[in-house]
């Protein structure tokens, strides 16, 4: 068992035909069990075409009921990229990953707003995905230094996923799925919702959650991890030198009000029992102690 990704899954790429589509389609179809994974493209100018031997629909609609298809990732350029959520939402699909960084805040609350009471679970956007390690990975980030294993790892952050990964890595540790929620302020699932799946995941046996400054996720999670988590969580917060109220990178990532600051979500993490560090080149080791 992995969460929400595995070998089985069948997926869509919207927005196929462009150049960072194309890439990271051949990418991820190259990794692992991608060959029979994906399955179909979209592009509602190109029906009829096919991508090395991928074949090309309308429609998210069309494309999952010719192939079966249940996941979509989206490299959407960002003016059009919410309403390529809100087409995979209504075809009903279960996941939905947007890799798209820039899509404008309105668009994506009107986005999100649809997607209430809908079935589908919104990764990102802003994101660079999610990896089954040995079975599938969905988005950017490189496959190879991902190996199967028994850490979770959720993260705001892209590079700093990685960055977890290669430390976990160095010190023997696979990995069962690794997910960069995204930096943007409106995103799709938060920390919280991730911790809930790896809890209830009986292949995995402990947890490093990358947060940062902005917002209140981190806090929402850590109260929740306190009360309810049943395995061991290592936390690193990025942006403990950031000033107030500069965007320090990601879109989400800005002290506002006083709130959101790096040294509150480590003090409230730390009361909720995870072990925290400030140093990210510390992160494998935490959860290696933790073991």
């Amino acid at each position: 068992m992995s969460i929400l990704i595995n070998r089985s899954s069948r997926v869509i790429t919207q927005g196929i035909t462009g150049k960072t589509g194309q890439f990271h389609t051949r990418m991820c179809r190259d990794y692992a069990f991608g060959k029979e994974c994906f399955v179909a493209g979209v592009n509602p100018r190109k029906p009829g075409e096919d991508f090395e031997g991928i074949p090309v629909f309308a429609t998210v609609k069309e494309a999952k009921q010719q192939t079966g298809a249940n996941v979509s990732v989206i490299y959407v350029p960002p003016p059009f990229a919410a309403a390529a959520i809100d087409e995979a939402v209504e075809a009903e699909l279960d996941l939905v990953i947007c890799i798209t960084e820039g899509i404008p805040v309105r668009d994506m609350i009107r986005t999100r707003y649809n997607m209430q009471g809908k079935k589908t679970r919104l990764i990102g956007p802003n994101c660079p995905g999610i990896i089954t390690p040995d079975e599938l990975k969905i988005g950017i980030m490189p496959g190879y230094i991902h190996k199967k294993g028994r850490i979770g790892v959720v993260s705001r952050s892209g590079t700093l996923t990685y960055e977890a990964v290669a430390q976990l890595m160095a010190l023997g540790l696979g990995q069962s799925t690794c997910i960069g929620i995204g930096g943007d302020p409106v995103n799709g699932l938060k920390h919280i919702d991730v911790m809930k799946m790896f809890n209830d995941d009986p292949e995995t046996d402990a947890v490093i959650m990358v947060g940062e400054i902005g917002g209140d996720a981190e806090e929402t999670c850590a109260r929740w991890i306190k009360d309810n988590m049943k395995k061991p969580v290592v936390g690193f917060i990025a942006g403990v030198t950031a000033p107030p109220g500069k965007r320090m990178g990601h879109a989400g990532a800005i002290i506002s009000g006083g709130k959101g600051t790096a040294q509150e979500k480590l003090a409230v993490m730390e009361e909720c029992g995870i072990k925290v560090t400030k140093n990210p080149a510390d992160m494998g080791r935490l959860l290696k102690s933790v073991l």
